[in-house]
Formats: structure tokens, sequence, C-alpha cells
């Protein structure tokens, strides 16, 4: 038999379509109400009062609300402390159980075990479910019964368990409880101000999630295996700050990857829950490095040059354009995420810890699980096969993926007119040749503010530490 209420929370999952937490809702009670949290926990953090993540938010909510009410229920919005509002929202609509979708990150858990505490504290019940990942928890182990550390054997166990099941759309019919709900409140209400979303072409919400879809999945993915590594090509689906969100669900992409037959695509994917799975089994990550002997790594104090590098002025074009683009736009491609995240630790030799912070700052689709993973991945400390040597080399990653430097000179404006044989290295061109173009490194564009071959060098050295100690 049905129960009568039940309350959904939503978080990162806003969409009204293909959503665990909600069809559970609706299959279990007869009357179903809709919540969501601005929760001035998180908002407390961020690092400053306009935040596109914020916005992009609050517009998904707005087309989130208007789909719910279609259905004949609404979002009830809230701003304050999520372990404070659900409980007291629970027990206002008289529900008798919360719904929500799990979130790995350890700060979420912490909060839903607040959440669970008081909810039962009054005798309500919280049910949470597998939604943004494809496999959670136990779900994909060794053949010992242990997490997996290296991601290759992960796939592998995770393509091996996959059935048609798993990433089947979840139906969401029901009985929504209606209500005069305050609607969405406007940035302001809650303390923020309104970004360059607009400006920047960034559509949010459901609607904004079906476009890229659709634009990517009829003829682009076909392609992606081929173009996916070259920034000045569109070649990715874009979608990172959707699944960021919840406005599309990862089993709609895991189903037509499938489909098309694209591996690569697929393992992108699968690489998405790979760092969930870390995150989940192993949070000691959020504050220090997966390989415990990594954390014996010196880095260097070097101010200025973190301030280089974020700034984009390294005199290294592909470094530079990449650091440009993410500060115009809170966003950098994936390619362009790891020659940075390997140029700060491996050339600079600064802690990656500080370009993950940087990066969780400015990215519009910042996530604590993809973020770290990658950042450790970067500086070797994380869940890699390959050992510390594997360093990229800035000029050579620019040639071979921005072979014309058109992505170089879209955001290096100061060396668009520099020709294709220097555009990589443009350090090498004579005083002549620097001249009749009106380019004078070191004045208008600076100089590789290190070496690569001898950053190199000292990198070996700055990892010997943890080979000594194997």
């Amino acid at each position: 038999m049905k129960k009568e209420k039940a309350l959904v929370w939503f978080r990162r999952d806003l969409r009204d379509h293909d959503h665990a937490a909600l069809s559970a809702a609706l299959a279990g009670a007869q009357q179903v109400y809709c919540a969501f949290v601005f929760d001035t926990e998180i908002l407390d953090t961020l690092p400053g009062r306009c935040d596109r993540r914020v916005h992009f938010i609050r517009e998904s909510l707005l087309e989130l609300d208007a789909a719910l009410r279609a259905k004949g229920g609404g979002l009830i919005v809230r701003h304050g402390r999520a372990t404070e509002e659900i409980p007291a929202l629970a027990r206002t609509l008289g529900v008798s159980t919360v719904y929500a979708n799990r979130d790995y990150e350890p700060a979420a858990k912490q909060r839903d075990a607040q959440v669970t505490q008081a909810l039962q504290a009054e005798g309500i019940d919280f049910h949470a479910f597998k939604d943004q990942a494809i496999f959670d928890g136990a779900e994909v182990l060794t053949q010992a019964g242990h997490p997996f550390s290296v991601f290759t054997p992960y796939k592998n166990a995770w393509l091996k368990r996959l059935t048609a099941a798993d990433c089947a759309a979840w139906p969401c019919h029901g009985g929504l409880a209606g209500g005069e709900w305050a609607g969405v409140p406007t940035l302001a209400k809650i303390g923020f101000e309104p970004s360059d979303l607009d400006e920047l072409g960034i559509r949010p919400g459901m609607a904004g999630a079906r476009f890229l879809w659709d634009d990517f999945r009829h003829e682009r993915i076909k392609r992606y295996g081929t173009r996916r590594d070259f920034p000045a090509v569109k070649g990715v689906s874009y979608l990172s700050v959707h699944l960021r969100f919840g406005t599309i669900g990862i089993r709609e992409l895991v189903r037509t990857a499938l489909v098309a037959e694209d591996s690569t695509w697929l393992s992108e994917l699968i690489w998405r829950d790979f760092y969930f799975m870390i995150l989940d089994h192993f949070p000691h990550v959020v504050c220090r490095a997966f390989k415990p002997a990594y954390d014996a790594v010196r880095w260097d104090d070097w101010p200025d040059g973190l301030a280089a590098w974020k700034e984009g002025r390294t005199g290294y074009p592909l470094v530079d354009a990449a650091m440009r683009q993410l500060n115009h736009s809170g966003w950098m491609h994936n390619r362009l995420r790891m020659i940075v995240a390997s140029f700060l630790s491996k050339d600079l030799g600064i802690a990656w810890r500080l370009g993950e912070q940087y990066f969780a700052d400015q990215l519009n689709d910042f996530d604590l699980s993809a973020n770290n993973g990658g950042w450790q991945w970067a500086a070797s400390t994380g869940c890699d096969a390959q050992p510390y040597f594997r360093i990229f080399n800035p000029v050579t990653q620019s040639e071979r993926f921005d072979p014309e430097g058109k992505f170089i000179r879209r955001y290096v404006p100061e060396l668009a007119t520099v020709s294709n044989k220097y555009i990589h290295a443009p350090w090498l061109m004579g005083r002549v040749e620097q001249e009749a173009i009106g380019l004078a490194i070191g004045r208008n564009y600076p100089a590789p503010i290190v070496d690569h071959a001898a950053a190199r060098a000292k990198t070996l050295a700055r990892y010997a530490v943890v080979k000594q100690a194997s």
C-alpha cells in the first residue's frame, strides 16, 4: 500500500525525468512534494557573490519548477542550512519519507547522515538512491572484493557487469502534490548577483542540456574519438556542467554510447563513475595524496609562478591560452586540463592542491571527484598506472593538438601574427623576426617562465623521495 505523503529532495539532479528518487517516491506515495535547498553551508564557501554555478542552478530551478507545475506539483525552494531546512519542511508537510539521490562527497555524506538522524527523531524515513552513477558502492569490486585503484581493470569489470537494466530510464509518473509555493527566489534574495551566462552562451536547465546533447549525439559522437583532443575543433559534448547539476541523466548518455558503439565516449563516462568510486571509498584523497608515499614530495613555494600560471602569462602559448580560456569562460578543454595541471606540478614544481583549488573556484562544471582525480592523475599522486616520470612537454603537446595555433591565437591575441613555425615556441624567433611582426618576447609577451628540460630534471629529482621510500 502506498504511503500518503513523501518529499523528494533535489540536489545535483535538476530534472523531472529519469530521476531515481522521484521515481521511487511516485511509486511509493500518494502525494509527492518536491524541494530544493540553497544550502548556506555550501554557498558561504564560494569565492564571490557573482558565481556562474549559482546562477546556473537558479535558472535550472525555474525550468524544473515549471515542469513540475505542469504535472500538478511544483518546487518548494528554501534558503538556509539543509540539515535544518529539510527536517523542518518534512515535519511541516507531514511526510512519512524523504527521498534523495546519493552524493559521494564526504561533506555531503556527513550532511545526509545528520539529516537522517534528525528525520528519524521525528519518525520520518530517509531513502537514498543511485542516480548520478551507473554503479556505486560495492557493485564493482576486484575479485578479492576490494575497490579498484587503477582505471583499466575497473573499466573492464564495469563493462562486464553492465546490463540493459543498469542504464534503463526511471519512469516518473504519479501524483505530485500541488500548493501555493513561493516559487524560485531571485539571485538577490539569496545574496548573489547575475553572472555572464547569457554573454557566454551558456544555456542552463534541461532544455540547455537537450540542445547540447542533440547537437552532439546526432553527428559528432561518431567522430569523438578522433577529434576530442583538439581544443580548436568542436569535438567534445560540452555537457559537463549539465552532468554536474543533473539537468541530464547519465543513463541516457550511456545508452546512446552503447548504441553508437563509441568506446571512447563510453570510456569517458566510465571515468566519471571511477572517480565517484574513488571519492566514495577513499575519502582521504580530499586532503591527501591517494598514494600516501607522495605526501613526502616537497613542492616549491613560488607565489609569482603560481600567479603567472593562473593569469596565463607563463610564456608557453598553449598553457597561457588554456588558462585564459578558463578565466574567461569558466570552462577548459579536457586535454588542456591535463596539460596545465602537468605544467603546474611538474614544470613549475608547485603543489597540485593549489591548482586543484583554483579550478574549484573557476570551473562552472566543478565536481570534487573529477577535479581531484584529474589533478592527482596529472601529478602522479593518484590512480594512475604510469609513474611520476610521465611529464607532458608543453611545446610538443601544443604542436600535436593545436598544430596551426588556432586555439592559441584565439586566447593569446599577442601572438596573432606569429607564423605556424614559431607559434608553439615564439621565443625561438630572432630579434629581426620579432620586430617584423611587432612582437617583443619579454615585453608584450613573456619569455618562458621556466626551461622545460631543466624543470623536468628537477621534477625527477623531486619525486626521487618516492622511489627511495618504495
